[in-house]
């Protein structure tokens, strides 16, 4: 049975083309749950304790995309799940 670390390294990452190699091994990601995204990788390798009290605030973090409610320029909005910083899951479309 694969582990949960060898799941997520069989997706694909959030900002990269898609013929990309997809997740590099000695980096982290979180898992994107729901909404346009859902599905995606976000590296989340970089960021710094201020970057997770942002994603963790009632907004959250939006992310850019053309999948969304809105078409480009739009974005969807993800918190890190409560409990399992892996995972973020979607809670609105914005624009």
């Amino acid at each position: 049975m694969e582990s949960d670390d060898e799941q997520l390294l069989r997706g694909r990452v959030y900002g990269q083309d898609h013929d990309s190699p997809g997740p590099r091994p000695g980096q982290r990601y979180a898992e994107l749950v729901g909404g346009p995204l859902d599905g995606l990788l976000l590296d989340v390798t970089a960021w710094t304790s201020a970057d997770w009290v942002r994603a963790e605030s009632d907004t959250g973090i939006a992310l850019p995309t053309e999948l969304g409610r809105f078409g480009a320029g739009g974005r969807a909005m993800y918190r890190p799940r409560r409990g399992d910083p892996r995972r973020f899951d979607w809670s609105e479309d914005i624009f």
